[in-house]
Parts: C-alpha cells; sequence; structure tokens
C-alpha cells in the first residue's frame, strides 16, 4: 500500500482538501484526482511543457511536481484560467489563426503565452520563440501560434 499524505490547496479558487499517495504528480492528481483533463500528460519529464499549470502565479510543469508540494498554494489550470476570461483574446487569436490544430498542446501554450505577454507585453517575434521554446507542438510548425501571440500583443497594445 503506497503512503499517502492530505493535502489542502486553491485550485482555480476553490479550496481543494484531499489524501493524495506521496509519489503522485501534479498533473496526475490534477487529471485523475479532480478531473481536470485541460494539462495533458505528455513526456513525463518536463520537456515537452504539454502539463503545464500556474502554481502560485508562476508556470510549472505538472509533471515535474508532487500533488504533495502544492499542499498550501494556489494552483490554476486551464479551466479556471479560461473561466476567469483573462486569457479570451489569446483563445479568440488561436482559433483565428488556427493556431490550436489538434489541440494537445494549447492548453500549455495558452498558459505560457499568458505568461509571457504579463512579463513582456512588447515581445519580438524571436522573444515569443524562445519562451515558448519549452512547448512542444507536433502540428502547427509553431508560425501560427507566433502569430497569434503577436496579433494579441499588438491589440493589447491598442494597435
Amino acid at each position: 500500500m503506497e503512503a499517502e499524505i492530505e493535502i489542502q490547496a486553491r485550485i482555480n479558487g476553490e479550496e481543494v482538501r484531499k489524501r493524495v499517495p506521496v509519489r503522485q504528480s501534479l498533473v496526475d492528481f490534477l487529471r485523475y484526482g479532480l478531473e481536470l483533463t485541460g494539462s495533458h500528460v505528455g513526456c513525463e519529464h518536463g520537456v515537452c511543457g504539454a502539463c503545464t499549470v500556474r502554481v502560485e502565479g508562476e508556470i510549472a510543469r505538472g509533471c515535474l511536481m508532487l500533488a504533495a508540494q502544492i499542499d498550501g498554494l494556489s494552483v490554476e489550470t486551464i479551466e479556471g484560467v479560461s473561466a476567469s476570461g483573462e486569457i479570451a483574446d489569446l483563445q479568440e487569436a488561436f482559433h483565428r489563426r488556427n493556431a490550436l490544430q489538434c489541440g494537445f498542446c494549447t492548453p500549455a501554450m495558452l498558459l505560457t503565452a499568458a505568461a509571457l505577454l504579463a512579463e513582456n507585453p512588447v515581445p519580438t517575434r524571436d522573444e515569443i520563440r524562445t519562451y515558448l521554446s519549452g512547448n512542444y507542438c507536433r502540428c502547427t510548425g509553431y508560425q501560427a501560434i507566433v502569430d497569434a501571440i503577436e496579433s494579441v500583443a499588438r491589440e493589447r497594445r491598442g494597435e
């Protein structure tokens, strides 16, 4: 029998108290323990970025964190960020620019793009590419994703 620990965290603005296996990853906890399936499991080594979530406002790899590590912390998933309307313009731009195709990487790309624009509201195309470099996309070739993010940056500046 695997050891368990009780954790309490704020997930997408709601208090959650659950018992979790001590070795369960954060992304598995979110997907299977809370049925928040927007964060995906890809490489399970922190390389592909599909499991990206926000922990205490910073993007983090859900496969590299244990669920036990979020005890007392705030976690936001794509479901919570999307429901808040915070990334509505990014979602619309991804749709408009066909930057989502299969959708597997899209939640992580959106969270990463939101972090970039919060940190740097006027990124160059090279800065966008560099910031996204930890997120793999096998469908789009990234051009449409960079176009979508660049268009949102311009729209937010009133251009």
